[in-house]
Order: C-alpha cells, then sequence, then structure tokens
C-alpha cells in the first residue's frame, strides 16, 4: 500500500506543475509554509475512512442516532489528525546545513539545522535511502544524515523531503526541501604506491644527545654534569660513567610538487599526492604541496591536513 501511495504521489508531481514549483534549489534559509506542504491519506486512513462509510450507512439505515453520533465524532477525530499534521510542519525552517568530509565513494555527513517558534513531534526526513526521526522540544534540533558520494569535487546537495503523519497516522503531510548548497568531497587516494623522492640522508635519523630515553654509558669527561653521572653503574666499574642520552631527530618534511609526480594523468596525479598526504599526516611530518595555481607552505594537523585536501579536491 505504500509503494502505492508512493507511485501516485510520483504521478500527481509529474503531471500538476504546481506540485514541483518547489523542487527547485534555495537559498537558506527555507521556511515551510501552507502553500507547500501537501497531504495525502495513508493505508491507515483510507481503510478508516471506508469503515466510517459502512458505519454511516448502517446508522442510517437503522435510524440508530448513537451509532451515527460515534460515526460523526470518528470523522471529527480524523479531521483534526488531518490538521494537526499539517501544523507540524507549517511554520518549520531549515536554516543552515553543514558538511563534514570524506573521500569519494565514502558516505560524508550532512547536519541540518532546523528552527521553529514552537515545540514539534514526531517529525521525519528522507535523504536518498536514509531516513532520520527528529523533534522540535527547544525550538532547535541538528539532523545527521550520511549523503552517498561518487566523484571527487563539488557536488551539488540533493532534495529533501521533511513530513509526519503524526498523530494518529491516518495523513502524511510532507514537503521538499532543496537548499541550493554544495559540499566539496575529497579524492580517493591510490592503494598503494612509491613514496615520494626525498634526498637519501632524510631517512629517520637517531642522535645522541639530551632526551628522554637512556641510549648508553660512558667514561667521565670533564665538565659533565653529576646528575647525569650514573653512581650504581659507577661503584661497580673501575671509574665514573656518564648516562647518554638518546632524542631521535624529528621526522624531515616532505615537500610534495605536482610536477614531480611524471607519467601519470591528472586523477591518478591527484589519487598518488592524496596518499602522500595521508601518510606524513599519519607519520606526523611537517609537508607541503605545490600545484598549479596554488602553493600550499609546510605545516602539519588536521586544519592543513583539511587545506592541502580541499585543493586537491579543487583541481579541474
Amino acid at each position: 500500500m505504500r509503494e502505492a501511495l508512493l507511485r501516485l504521489q510520483q504521478s500527481a508531481e509529474r503531471r500538476l506543475p504546481a506540485l514541483t514549483r518547489y523542487r527547485r534549489p534555495e537559498p537558506l534559509p527555507i521556511a515551510l509554509h501552507r502553500r507547500r506542504i501537501y497531504i495525502v491519506p495513508t493505508g491507515f486512513g483510507l481503510g478508516f475512512g471506508g469503515l466510517l462509510l459502512v458505519m454511516m450507512t448502517g446508522a442510517l439505515n437503522y435510524s440508530n442516532n448513537a451509532a451515527l453520533l460515534l460515526t460523526c465524532l470518528l470523522a471529527a477525530a480524523a479531521a483534526a489528525s488531518m490538521l494537526a499534521a499539517f501544523r507540524a510542519l507549517d511554520g518549520l525552517r531549515l536554516q543552515a546545513v553543514r558538511a563534514g568530509h570524506a573521500v569519494a565513494g565514502e558516505p560524508l555527513a550532512l547536519t541540518l539545522e532546523f528552527v521553529s517558534v514552537r515545540p514539534r513531534s514526531a517529525l521525519r526526513v528522507d535523504l536518498g535511502d536514509s531516513m532520520q526521526a527528529f523533534a522540535l522540544d527547544s525550538g532547535h534540533a541538528a539532523i545527521a544524515l550520511p549523503l552517498a558520494t561518487e566523484h571527487r569535487g563539488w557536488q551539488a546537495l540533493p532534495r529533501l523531503r521533511v513530513w509526519s503523519s503524526w498523530p494518529l497516522g491516518m495523513f502524511r503531510a510532507w514537503s521538499w526541501l532543496h537548499p541550493q548548497q554544495q559540499v566539496l568531497v575529497w579524492p580517493r587516494a591510490e592503494a598503494s604506491g612509491p613514496p615520494p623522492r626525498q634526498p637519501a640522508d632524510e631517512s629517520s635519523r637517531v642522535q645522541l644527545r639530551h632526551g628522554d630515553e637512556l641510549a648508553a654509558l660512558r667514561d667521565y669527561r670533564r665538565g659533565d654534569a653529576m646528575r647525569r653521572i650514573a653512581w650504581k653503574s659507577s661503584a661497580r666499574h673501575h671509574g665514573l660513567l656518564v648516562k647518554e642520552f638518546e632524542q631521535p631527530e624529528p621526522r624531515p618534511a616532505w615537500h610534495l610538487d605536482w610536477r614531480a609526480v611524471r607519467g601519470l594523468d591528472d586523477e591518478s596525479r591527484i589519487a598518488r599526492l592524496a596518499r602522500w598526504l595521508g601518510e606524513a599526516q599519519q607519520q606526523g611530518r611537517p609537508y607541503s604541496l605545490w600545484l598549479p595555481g596554488e602553493e600550499i607552505g609546510l605545516g602539519s594537523g588536521a586544519a592543513h591536513y583539511a587545506h592541502c585536501m580541499d585543493a586537491l579536491a579543487k583541481l579541474p
């Protein structure tokens, strides 16, 4: 029954242009009002309406005033539920849409901010195959939904449907929301490949200098600090021994350059640079990135990584 109602709804939208006038992208905020809220009976509502017709026919046939009164009361309750379903959406406003980060092929987290001047219950929003129920108890609600992605770069937001069948489930009220907004999808990194070309002596080295880890013991030399003498070991030795500590040198920076990746097409270059960025971020290295039309200096951290990945995603 639900699938039949959806097919009927889609057929009506194709045949009646008035039903589709709010399907075009709109700037935020988007407010719902009576001209863009549609109501149809649910399967339960149609069955309940048929039952009322049978009750009314029997009451009139047998002149049963009590049965006729009961039928009228139930019909009034159904009409009130239709009004309640409409009011659940009337005045609702989509204030903002925030997007997270995701690589192509992975779901991107969208956060929808709804606001209202009065509390609302039993609302639902659909995005593709995902559905999320929410309520606005304090006049504000942030709803998280996954957005499917396929390719890197800018991706327009699809239509959202917000609806409710509250309170009795006899009527479904819905409206379309199509924010005029785009989200940026990061490129997918290649699975494996060579590391970036760096000088041979830039591998991780360990230098014996003051640090945190004990490296070795050596003979005492004039000028060594007294606190570095290993007294217990010196007691078992013929002379004084001094503690030497090791401290790994910081990992060398990676200077990632679009021009250094040769013999690949543009998308393969982007995938390789994305992998190098991810490896540098995981290893805690500082890194820079040169791209056609943009040069990003040395840096590290989540914000620097996001800046570099954004620049890769925006490449033509």
